[in-house]
């Protein structure tokens, strides 16, 4: 009776079948409005922790402020967690109520 590696052609190619991984699932992280949070402060958020430039700062924050939410980013689950974690501890600091989730792309 052969085995699996018997029937590859190559261990290497038994390998690569075996191995044959899915792309990591993305994440985008969202911003919400509220009435006490201020413009400049989800601006600065966007910028310090987010890495956006200050243009793109601005107008992801009016999507923020008009429709109430917006999409800060695009990340790997990790990543898209610290930055929900850094945001919301940032904003507690500050004491703003902003509110900072992930949902799956």
């Amino acid at each position: 009776m052969a085995t699996e590696l018997q029937k590859s052609s190559s261990p290497a190619q038994f390998i690569e079948e075996k191995l044959q991984l899915e792309p990591p699932r993305s994440y985008k992280v969202i911003l919400l409005n509220d009435d006490y949070t201020t413009m400049e402060f989800v601006v600065e958020i966007l910028i310090d922790i987010f890495h956006h430039s200050p243009e793109k700062a601005e107008a992801i924050m009016l999507s923020v402020h008009k429709s109430g939410r917006g999409v800060a980013g695009i990340y790997d689950k990790e990543v898209a967690e610290t930055k929900v974690y850094q945001t919301i501890e940032r904003a507690r600091a500050e004491g703003f109520p902003l509110q900072c989730l992930m949902e799956p792309l």
